[in-house]
């Protein structure tokens, strides 16, 4: 672990360094720190600073051909004089593949560049801050949307005056593209390849390709670089996922009701948004309507009859393809990060919606460090970027992302590439920038598996329906502890986190899970005596028993304070019936214990349980960074139910009765928690 640096100010180190920072430079100042030291503030002040050309040229709605004939509708923003005629230059060209409509990139490019006032907006937003209320989470909202997430969004105007082209394009059935809607499966993926094969022969592009966008377009990059498509040479992507039924879809099994459903309706209600101006004159697309009328709400039938049948059998057979191993779907929408070997800036949060995949992309990429990096904020999907710019916080994404591309696609050594190249938020301490995480850290940085046992013995510290502690060994415990199915999940960190952060702005149910935790079994760890670090994945294996033939179940790993807050560190979920592991892609620690045990999640290897028998289950919870300070004690919590975050199809919740559960302490047959740990919390 590094220490973190102060630094200059952006003028001060623009004097200094930027004369350096010419094509095949060589003497780029190194970063130091999670702020990147003095070449941190040279990145700022190159993207801030003046640019090299005055304006931004926009051509709207520019028709790209599919190889099926299905015609795709791109916005493309160029770098032009004063007049806002374009350049007569061949640049790289940055591509965003969005579902959302370029519509919406386009008002939030407009909005961020009216002078005067959207500076003086985004200073309003980055200056908000309701810090000590109970919505002191709005401000890491507020903060996100002031810094540079909305330039990874949607376009960024420094970046295109400063040489680059940018093109904006409606995937397949949405916002002004013809077609039905893929969602990131195999014919959209084409498509995307499509596109940047198209992009890099036109003449305002010089061949060289980059990718950018959050969530569904940092996803949608991914995917196209396990392509290895020629010309596209750089990938930032903000918040993407790769086992998207993992991540959001189904984890455990329980669909994700909370943020599936919502999103879905955003999608298919602003596909039906018409390209007006071609209605004015006479232009429109008769083909994009009868697209749209053709498949009015794609994929909302599909999350609709889930919940509409009670038997499996009797389940569309899109539902049960999602839900069955080797389907179609789950091989389209299961990436392969190790196929990606070009140069690629991961960012992602704690508490996003995608943070079981986000280290794993990392991890698993072919790319060398330096050319991979991977950059983690205590953050949920909407406020990623919320602590920037300032000394010991990374620089802004806008301001990463410019200094990305500038490496890689114009050859520029600024030093991005000797950032990081992990750079972590601690949960309950700082930023930190290391070698390695997970499994990809060095030794001297990683953290040791050790079992921490669940223990009927009452620790004294929480108010829930059974208070019992977590132990360094297993002291002969012998209870049945039971709990039921409740509501109090809507006021809790995964509530947040299923919301992509929406919730997050209730300070109280965020950040603080004692109300969620009076329908919880709670196991307490004693406090601990030093720092300790808590850093990788983690995994829960708990001895149950049903009183139906199936069952839900919830944990969560949490950091006690001294003052009874208890905050969410990681959290996953199970169905007991798809407690089928796949152990072609599970982890185990040097102990044999799970450190992720991926369940195959499928109908076709459902294990129905046996009411009133012991049923061992393996429970995956996404990797984690954080630290202990000492006073404070390590938590597990155990649920039956995790709505509105996730909620099984009908016929697996049928089948759970909404019964009550059990969690059998036995010595013979152990409940714990598999914990990578770093440091003596003296425990004993």
């Amino acid at each position: 672990m590094r220490n973190v640096f102060r630094v200059p100010v952006a003028a001060l180190a623009a004097a200094l360094f930027l004369p350096f920072l010419g094509a095949g430079a060589s003497a780029a100042p190194l970063p130091t720190g999670p702020d990147g030291g003095a070449a941190g503030a040279a990145w700022q002040a190159t993207q801030d600073g003046p640019q090299q050309y005055p304006n931004v040229n926009i051509t709207w709605d520019v028709p790209i051909t599919m190889s099926d004939g299905t015609v795709l509708r791109a916005n493309l923003y160029r770098p032009a004089d004063a007049a806002g005629i374009p350049a007569p230059v061949a640049t790289p060209t940055v591509i965003n593949m969005t579902p959302y409509t370029k519509l919406v990139s386009n008002l939030a490019d407009h909005a961020g560049s009216i002078p005067g006032l959207s500076d003086a907006v985004l200073q309003l937003l980055r200056d908000f801050d309701m810090s000590g209320t109970p919505l002191s989470g709005l401000t890491d909202l507020t903060k996100a949307f002031g810094g540079g997430e909305l330039r990874n969004f949607a376009v960024d105007r420094n970046l295109v005056r400063s040489g680059y082209s940018q093109l904006v394009v409606d995937v397949r059935g949405t916002g002004f593209s013809q077609g039905e809607w893929d969602m990131l499966r195999d014919r959209e993926q084409r498509d995307t390849v499509e596109v940047i094969d198209w992009a890099a022969g036109q003449p305002w592009s010089n061949g060289r390709i980059g990718m950018t966008g959050l969530s569904y377009s940092g996803i949608n990059q991914l995917q196209a670089a396990e392509k290895a498509p020629p010309a596209l040479q750089a990938l930032f992507p903000v918040v993407p996922g790769s086992d998207l039924l993992a991540d959001v879809l189904a984890p455990g099994g329980g669909f994700g009701f909370a943020f599936i459903p919502l999103w879905l309706v955003l999608i298919n209600g602003t596909k039906w948004i018409p390209n007006v101006e071609s209605i004015v004159t006479g232009n429109f697309d008769q083909q994009w309507l009868a697209d749209r009328i053709a498949s009015p709400f794609t994929y909302l039938d599909v999350f609709l009859d889930a919940y509409a049948k009670t038997r499996v059998e009797d389940l569309d057979p899109r539902v049960r393809n999602l839900l069955t191993d080797n389907s179609s779907d789950r091989k389209a929408w299961l990436g392969d990060p190790s196929k990606i070997t070009i140069p690629t800036f991961v960012t992602g949060g704690w508490h996003d919606l995608f943070t079981y995949s986000e280290s794993q992309i990392y991890n698993q990429m072919s790319a060398p460090p330096g050319q991979k990096q991977l950059l983690m904020g205590d953050t949920y999907h909407l406020n990623s970027g919320n602590e920037y710019s300032k000394p010991g916080l990374p620089p802004r994404l806008d301001v990463l992302q410019r200094a990305w591309f500038d490496r890689w696609l114009k050859d520029i050594d600024n030093g991005i590439d000797r950032y990081g190249p992990v750079t972590l938020r601690q949960q309950g301490g700082g930023w930190i920038t290391q070698d390695g995480f997970g499994d990809s850290a060095p030794p001297e940085q990683a953290a040791e598996h050790r079992r921490m046992y669940l223990s009927g013995a009452p620790s004294g510290t929480a108010q829930s329906v059974y208070d019992g502690s977590l132990l360094p060994g297993a002291d002969g415990s012998t209870q049945r502890l039971t709990v039921a199915p409740g509501l109090t999940g809507l006021c809790s960190n995964d509530a947040a986190q299923a919301t992509a952060g929406v919730l997050a702005v209730i300070n109280g149910c965020a950040a603080d899970s004692r109300i969620q935790e009076t329908n919880a079994l709670t196991f307490t760890s004693p406090p601990v005596t030093a720092v300790t670090r808590l850093s990788g994945p983690v995994a829960v294996r708990l001895n149950t028993v049903q009183d139906a033939v199936d069952g839900n179940w919830v944990v969560t790993v949490n950091d006690v304070a001294p003052d009874g807050r208890s905050a969410v560190l990681s959290s996953g979920q199970l169905m007991a019936s798809l407690r089928a592991i796949d152990e072609s892609r599970s982890s185990r620690s040097a102990n044999g214990d799970y450190t992720d045990p991926r369940p195959l999640a499928s109908l076709e290897n459902r294990l129905p349980t046996v009411p009133g028998e012991p049923t061992t289950l393996d429970i995956a919870l996404p990797a984690t960074e954080a630290v202990l300070q000492p006073g404070h004690r390590l938590r597990v919590d155990v649920y039956a139910g995790n709505f509105p975050k996730g909620l099984p199809i009908l016929p697996m919740l049928v089948d759970t009765g909404l019964l009550p559960q059990h969690v059998q302490l036995d010595p013979t047959r152990p409940s714990f928690l598999n914990v990578p740990l770093q440091g003596e919390p003296g425990w004993g």
